[in-house]
């Protein structure tokens, strides 16, 4: 008989990022249960371990798995993400990102859980005051979603002190890509995020992309954002919580690749790998763009030893585009 392998729970485990965790916790020897209320989430996307539906905010369903689970270590995804969105409504990134993860905290020092990842964001930054950003960049952010993450930190570092709760704070860059194997990815209703958005007018499914912008101060113009692979990500959520258990402490990283891509750069490079050719308007600027945002990603490489190995912008467009040909094809089927 094997023996049984350590359980983690997985808040949002069956959301873009979460499942894709999923996978890596199977893979590192875990035994992951998502708890999702597949608000957003998907069922379908639970490829490894188990699926709880349940609601952060149901302090009863969770101590109900927490029960069940018994887990060594939490890791959170379960949040609304649309920066827009999160301007137009407070209210709903406050309660959801904020006072629901609050509850989860409570069910953690109750069941006696004391290793937490959170997934934040390099919206805690706010605009950058220098490029590449690293972890010591003044915090300042400037909308509601940025600050819900931020104020998740204090937080977490504050129980840190008190309650013996060890964090660690992985700052997303930005997540692109999709399993190389095909088992999940990326499916956002409404679609915000630019390279599923470029696939779409790629393969015709909306008649263009809006580029907002072409006289910011970079070299053509438009934005620049720093896409890291949403395997490499999974990774290192796995690599931090090894860290924080040796350490018994925690910490906080950036995840990026340290290199930048202007919208113009992805959309052509997004040509070359789909073979099609990408419609393109050009709009204006959007309230809140910074002109770039782009990873300090050394304290993750010298402390953490990891690297984003599947992250070069022809890879990210390659497994986002094998993973919308299947889902496009899945749906046809239906």
């Amino acid at each position: 008989m094997s023996p049984k392998r350590p359980t983690i729970l997985i808040t949002g485990g069956a959301g873009y990022i979460g499942s894709h965790a999923m996978l890596a916790a199977s893979a590192h020897g875990f035994e992951p249960f998502a708890f999702d209320n597949l608000s957003e989430g998907h069922a379908w996307a639970v490829k490894k371990g188990s699926l709880i539906k349940g609601d952060l905010s149901d302090p009863k369903s969770l101590k109900a798995a927490f029960k069940k689970v018994k887990p060594t270590a939490v890791m959170h995804f379960a949040s609304h993400c649309y920066v827009g969105e999160s301007v137009t409504d407070p209210a709903k990134y406050y309660r959801d990102n904020l006072t629901n993860a609050m509850n989860l905290f409570q069910a953690m020092r109750e069941a006696k859980v004391w290793f937490f990842i959170l997934s934040s964001t390099c919206a805690t930054y706010g605009d950058p005051v220098q490029v590449p950003m690293s972890e010591t960049h003044p915090q300042d952010p400037v909308n509601p979603y940025g600050d819900s993450k931020l104020m998740l930190e204090k937080i977490l570092t504050w129980y840190e002190k008190a309650y013996g709760l060890k964090s660690t704070f992985l700052r997303y860059f930005n997540a692109a890509g999709a399993d190389a194997q095909g088992r999940t990815g990326e499916v956002h209703d409404p679609e915000t995020h630019l390279i599923p958005l470029v696939l779409d007018a790629a393969a015709g499914k909306r008649s263009h992309i809006t580029v907002f912008g072409t006289d910011y101060p970079t070299p053509d113009g438009t934005c620049i954002r720093d896409y890291i692979h949403v395997t490499d990500l999974a990774e290192a959520h796995f690599q931090a919580l090894e860290l924080m258990m040796h350490r018994n402490k925690g910490d906080a990283f950036n995840l990026g690749t340290g290199r930048g891509y202007s919208v113009k750069e992805l959309i052509a490079e997004a040509e070359k790998v789909t073979g099609r050719k990408v419609p393109v308007v050009l709009g204006p600027r959007r309230a809140g763009d910074p002109p770039q945002l782009v990873a300090d990603n050394r304290k993750a490489s010298e402390v953490l030893k990891w690297a984003p190995i599947h992250s070069e912008l022809t890879n990210i467009l390659e497994t986002a585009w094998a993973w919308h040909q299947k889902k496009t094809g899945s749906k046809k089927k239906r």
